[in-house]
């Protein structure tokens, strides 16, 4: 087994990112595996320098240990175009260009049906998708969107089961680069892992959509597919992600405020249902206590306000 921890640098690491990189360190630890870091910094406009050396510190502070040196994901640049040129010079009509605004989506959508899957838009209804490979591509401004397929898709998820998606009903064609040319945050993901050896893919449960997204990419660019688990968010006693609304919940302002990275290791284990108690732990210390089985496939509603007695 060989997973990932990938943060990414648009802001401060918080309780929620905390506890789905613990469960990626105990995961690997328990299985024997490997565990590597990748900054995800190709959201250039968003990435804040200082978050890079943070979340690294933040990680380092848990008590998370990982293999090898972090990497940078805008490192992978080359390896990105390759698999751009494939999607969309290469033959299969697999690819279009795309020069729709969000408005045009909005305004050709007279009732756009709202999706299951958290955070998503409407479904795009292919304005663009007449483009067959050897046309003339436009001139204006434009991202390059792939064809989804229009077949069910399966995978088993180790927290939440057997998942099915039929892409080109639920989520609609999707861009794999922005107007400006950078490839878009589905396509590196993808590109990332397969160039990492990573065959296990942990993350949010908030990232299932983009799970069947990725399932298409790697399926046209030839990659082995890996596992994936679709953890529970942390989310604030409205129900809602976590947010400056919900009080100061980065681990920096913990450590700054003289809790130990102990007491962050055992509410995250006990809120998993790993351990009866909070009690403050070494998160080495629970690699054994970790077992899929035992997760919750529920996000955690709390109080972050009244943690750690601040």
């Amino acid at each position: 087994m060989r997973t990932r921890l990938a943060p990414s640098p648009t802001g401060a690491q918080h309780l929620g990112n905390a506890r789905t990189h613990l469960i990626a360190y105990w995961a690997a630890r328990r299985a024997g595996g490997e565990l590597v870091f990748r900054i995800d910094n190709l959201d250039s406009p968003r990435v804040k320098s200082w978050a890079i050396d943070q979340a690294i510190e933040d990680l380092r502070w848990l008590g998370i240990e990982w293999d090898g040196q972090p990497i940078l994901q805008t490192d992978h640049e080359s390896r990105y175009r390759q698999a751009l040129a494939t999607l969309t010079h290469g033959g299969g009509n697999l690819a279009y260009p795309c020069v729709c605004s969000r408005k045009d989506i909005a305004e050709a959508l007279s009732a756009p049906h709202e999706s299951r899957f958290r955070g998503e838009g409407p479904i795009y209804p292919g304005t663009c998708a007449g483009y067959r490979d050897g046309d003339a591509i436009p001139e204006q401004h434009h991202c390059w969107r792939l064809r989804v397929s229009d077949q069910t898709l399966e995978f088993d998820d180790a927290v939440l089961g057997p998942q099915r998606c039929n892409p080109a009903r639920e989520l609609g064609d999707f861009p794999i680069t922005s107007k400006n040319g950078q490839v878009s945050y589905q396509l590196a993901v993808v590109v990332d892992d397969q160039s990492q050896g990573v065959d296990f893919v942990i993350r949010g449960n908030d990232l299932i959509a983009s799970t069947f997204r990725q399932l298409d990419l790697s399926r046209h660019l030839g990659y082995p597919v890996p596992r994936y688990a679709h953890v529970p968010l942390v989310l604030g006693s409205d129900g809602r992600r976590l947010a400056k609304r919900h009080g100061d919940t980065r681990l920096s302002h913990y450590r700054e405020c003289g809790v130990t990275a102990e007491a962050i290791v055992g509410w995250a284990a006990h809120s998993l249902g790993l351990i009866d108690t909070a009690e403050p732990q070494k998160a080495s210390d629970l690699i054994d206590q970790f077992d899929w089985s035992r997760l919750p496939t529920r996000d955690t509603v709390m109080d972050t306000e009244r943690l750690f007695g601040l």
